[in-house]
C-alpha cells in the first residue's frame, strides 16, 4: 500500500485519497472564445509523461481538501505534495 502526505493531516494511506487530474491547469479566461477543438484539448489532453508528473489529488476521507503532488508514475512514488497555489517544488529528476 502507498503512503500519501496530505499537507493538512499528514501520512495516510492511499485509500484515503481520489486522483484528481494533471496539476497546474488553468482554466481559459474566456472559454467561448475557443474553438472546438482548443476546447476538446482543454478538457482531454493532458501530458502524461513517463517520470515525475505533477498531478492533483483530494483527501476524501480525511480533510476533504485538494492539494498537489508530484509523483513519478514509473515507481508509484509520491516524491513531493504541496498546498494549491503553492509553487511547485524544484525535485530533481523531474520531468517538465
Amino acid at each position: 500500500m502507498l503512503i500519501i502526505t496530505c499537507p493538512w493531516c499528514g501520512e495516510r494511506p492511499e485509500i484515503e485519497f481520489v486522483y484528481g487530474g494533471e496539476a497546474h491547469i488553468a482554466r481559459p479566461a474566456d472559454p467561448s472564445a475557443l474553438t472546438d477543438q482548443q476546447w476538446a484539448d482543454f478538457l482531454y489532453n493532458r501530458t502524461n509523461p513517463k517520470g515525475r508528473h505533477a498531478e492533483r489529488w483530494r483527501h476524501t476521507h480525511g480533510c476533504g481538501r485538494f492539494f498537489n503532488a508530484v509523483r513519478d508514475t514509473v515507481s508509484d512514488f509520491f516524491v513531493a505534495t504541496y498546498k494549491p497555489g503553492d509553487a511547485r517544488p524544484d525535485v530533481e529528476g523531474d520531468v517538465q
